[in-house]
């Protein structure tokens, strides 16, 4: 049996059913422990009893790690997000106690075929990390990090459990959503791992956490029904930063990466994805706005702005032009 671990709240639902309903089809035996971030989020999971699926709430890995209560009081809550990462896997370790590894995954990933593949790459491996493969133009984002935090493996070994227990400890002392003296959030310490523990697997697999981010550095294609990057099976793609802009149409942020709109990336990835969420989300009792946003993200906006007739017009006005340019989608 594989084991995973995520967390998110009721906004983020959708995405973390849908990440639920991808490894049924793909993963034959898992267990996926979530982390809620808020009662709604609870509540509903616990309504909707899904096989696989073990609950925790924030109050039970607070007790788990004490230090983290007095860590919510010195950061925002993202901050306070990014704190709990190293605290989820150890935990689930804890209360999975035959699990013979964790696999840590954020909730907007989302399988697209069989894992076998990784599984192999990985092997015996202590720990398992992702880079992010940032092509020459977006280079210099690797100041934020080298590696993403969006999957993440932990064998249960001595070894595995230090470097958890590192970076726990680092991100309960510093944990900020800012670039400092070489720190970035929970991500940017990822980047000694492979020369401070043994046993470090980096991920070469182009199909596994295939972004936003990297797809200027890729090939795909759709051959014999399903989609292909560089010739090998897409794994896992991350919906990294894929927002709501109305109740039908999305901003995906390929854009902000220079990546142009693609028929497979939309057709074959993006869309199914949209639709899929909005049948979770109904499936789930959510409003049609409440498809989801990023909890690695969104904690960090303020309230929405109220607009005047004249502003929703121009803004639908906006939002059609980019739709007809590719580059928002609408479901």
């Amino acid at each position: 049996m594989r084991v995973f671990c995520t967390y998110f709240d009721h906004h983020y639902l959708p995405r973390g059913l849908a990440l639920h309903q991808s490894l049924q089809a793909h993963c034959p035996a898992f267990e996926l422990w979530v982390l809620c971030l808020s009662d709604q989020c609870h509540e509903t999971l616990v309504r909707l009893a899904l096989p696989g699926i073990k609950l925790l709430t924030l109050a039970e890995l607070e007790a788990f790690e004490p230090r983290l209560r007095a860590a919510k009081l010195n950061r925002s809550t993202i901050e306070y997000y990014f704190t709990c990462s190293p605290v989820l896997p150890l935990c689930v370790l804890e209360r999975a106690p035959a699990a013979p590894e964790v696999t840590y995954v954020d909730g907007d990933l989302l399988l697209f075929h069989p894992l076998d593949e990784l599984w192999e790459e990985i092997g015996d491996s202590s720990i398992a990390i992702t880079p992010h493969r940032f092509p020459p133009a977006l280079r210099e984002s690797e100041r934020y990090g080298v590696f993403n935090v969006g999957w993440l493996t932990f064998r249960r070994d001595a070894n595995a459990r230090a470097c958890l227990e590192w970076w726990r400890d680092r991100c309960l002392e510093w944990c900020y959503d800012r670039l400092e003296e070489g720190r970035f959030a929970d991500q940017k310490y990822l980047d000694v791992w492979p020369e401070k523990f043994e046993g470090v697997k980096v991920i070469q697999h182009p199909g596994v956490n295939l972004a936003p981010w990297n797809l200027a550095g890729h090939r795909l294609e759709w051959r014999d029904g399903r989609v292909l990057v560089d010739g090998r099976p897409l794994l896992v793609f991350h919906f990294h930063g894929l927002k709501q802009i109305t109740a039908t149409y999305f901003d995906p942020q390929w854009q902000r990466y220079g990546v142009p709109p693609d028929p497979v990336l939309t057709e074959r990835i993006y869309q199914p994805y949209l639709k899929l969420l909005t049948a979770l989300a109904g499936g789930a009792g959510l409003q049609a706005g409440q498809v989801g946003g990023n909890p690695r993200v969104d904690a960090k906006a303020g309230p929405a702005q109220q607009l005047s007739p004249w502003q929703r017009w121009r803004a639908r006005r906006k939002i059609e032009r980019r739709a007809r340019r590719g580059e928002f989608l609408r479901c």
